[in-house]
């Protein structure tokens, strides 16, 4: 049995040796994550290019995701680095300071915050580790009272709790980042802390237009992690082409007995809504500094799996924990168990009640649901866009589905869908060709055997997006 479910790594210290990356897209990643919270232009573009040759070099498709810093909603500096807050005590948090910080209280990276809070509001920070009570606002001075105590050191995150914080989503910064992915042809752009629908469409307007020299386009992936998206959750999926389900920041807003729900509620509705979906955020922190997981991290990933996720994603375990390769074949491991575990069965209803406007939409769900019935040893989608193998992802099924496609874009783009193994194949103009040329392909990769039967679905004339419109039951000779 293939894994379905896909690996997010994060790259980072532990993972820019050429010899541990290579070893690390071995073990099983699918993405690799390029966070733009840290490091220069360069250094993602020269990780970008390592990528690249490496998964060209052993085979493997690997999608390259450049994840925007957003926001920087933090403290600054501190004299000795850091101060230890006790309970009881005011702090005061100084938007217009400019030297370093001590124990009565430190300046802002975020100007904004005076305006954004009042008396009585909680503030959080080190992601929930340290609450403050806002006591009172004068002029650029918040004036707070610890109410749980703990170290506070240089530029920790602040968060409101219940949200309310203006901050755009998107900065200078990311703006300079959006560029910079779009030199190296980024496959997926994931925006962070967006609130709203408009917030996707113009990170996409300034994405496509840094991309238009190369006639580049990324998938954009929505990381869900304020308050106020959670109300918006169907306009953002609607502006995007995927979800990160960000749990850190998220929690740390509404709540960590909130989110197991809200999770489950993502997972569905981007499914229903022909979207993927990545679950990330402490997946298996333990093994930034441990062999093993947890067993509650186990149930963790494998929860995620059960729900559907297209994606479990890996942030420092990867970037600079001790065990990147381990933790990668770990996480393999316990996604293809929860896999085995998993009955899923077809849900006859999504077909009988749903009405499809496209002839492609419909050839993939006739696809789906006819090899699930005839027990066909898999699904081959000939696609230029990927669409059809998208569509027929986003319904629960144990029949595995084999993209053949010619163009690089699409082939990178589908590595993360969920149950779909992306392969290259030049496109032909005969029809006859192309399928028996499909069909040799898997035979050749162990796929396919004599007596085998399958489903494949493919375009006439060949060769243009969006334009399948066949769906064939075959049998291997």
């Amino acid at each position: 049995m293939t894994r379905g479910t896909k690996i997010v790594a994060t790259l980072g210290p532990a993972t820019s040796d050429p010899e541990v990356l290579e070893r690390l897209i071995r073990a099983g990643v699918d993405v690799v994550r390029l966070n733009f919270s840290h490091g220069k232009a360069q250094d993602h573009i020269d990780r970008a290019n390592l990528v690249r040759e490496i998964a060209e070099r052993v085979g493997r498709t690997v999608a390259l995701m450049a994840d925007l810093q957003g926001p920087k909603i933090r403290v600054g500096k501190f004299v000795d680095g850091k101060v230890m807050l006790v309970k009881g005590e005011r702090f005061v948090l100084d938007a217009s300071r400019t030297e370093p910080g001590d124990i009565n209280g430190v300046g802002l990276d975020y100007k904004e915050l005076p305006r954004d809070v009042k008396p009585g509001d909680t503030l959080l920070l080190n992601d929930g580790l340290i609450v403050l009570t806002v006591e009172e606002v004068k002029g650029d001075k918040v004036h707070t009272i610890v109410k749980v105590e703990g170290e506070l050191s240089n530029n920790k995150g602040i968060n409101k709790q219940g949200g309310g914080l203006t901050a755009p989503a998107l900065t200078a910064k990311d703006m300079d980042d959006i560029r910079t992915a779009a030199s190296f042809r980024c496959d997926y752009l994931a925006v962070s802390f967006p609130k709203n629908a408009t917030d996707m469409e113009m990170a996409r307007q300034l994405a496509n237009v840094a991309g238009e020299s190369q006639r580049h386009k990324p998938a954009m992936i929505a990381k869900i992690e304020r308050t106020e998206a959670i109300p918006n959750l169907e306009s953002i999926l609607k502006a995007s082409d995927g979800i990160m389900v960000a749990r850190g920041d998220l929690a740390v807003e509404v709540g960590n007995a909130s989110v197991p729900a809200l999770q489950k509620r993502m997972i569905r509705m981007a499914r229903e809504m022909d979207k993927v979906v990545i679950t990330a955020t402490q997946m298996m922190e333990s093994m930034i500094l441990a062999p093993v997981p947890t067993r509650a991290e186990v149930s963790d990933v494998a929860n995620a799996v059960l729900d559907g996720t297209d994606a479990v994603m890996l942030s420092a375990e990867t970037a600079a924990g001790r065990y990147p390769i381990e933790t990668v074949e770990t996480m393999a491991a316990i996604a293809l168990e929860a896999e085995r575990a998993d009955d899923v069965q077809l849900i006859e209803t999504t077909f009988i009640n749903k009405k499809f406007g496209r002839i492609d939409q419909s050839i993939a769900m006739g696809a789906l649901f006819t090899a699930q019935h005839l027990g066909c040893k898999a699904i081959v989608a000939l696609t230029e866009s990927g669409s059809t193998a998208l569509w027929i992802s986003r319904q629960r099924s144990q029949v595995p589905i084999f993209a053949l496609t010619s163009q690089p874009t699409s082939l990178r783009r589908m590595a993360l869908y969920r149950n779909v193994t992306p392969l290259m194949m030049p496109t032909y103009d005969d029809r006859d060709t192309a399928l028996a040329e499909a069909e040799r392909l898997l035979v050749a990769r162990g796929v396919f055997r004599p007596g085998d039967t399958y489903a494949i679905t493919c375009g006439e004339p060949m060769g243009y997006p969006g334009g399948t419109n066949m769906l064939k039951i075959c049998r291997v000779n």
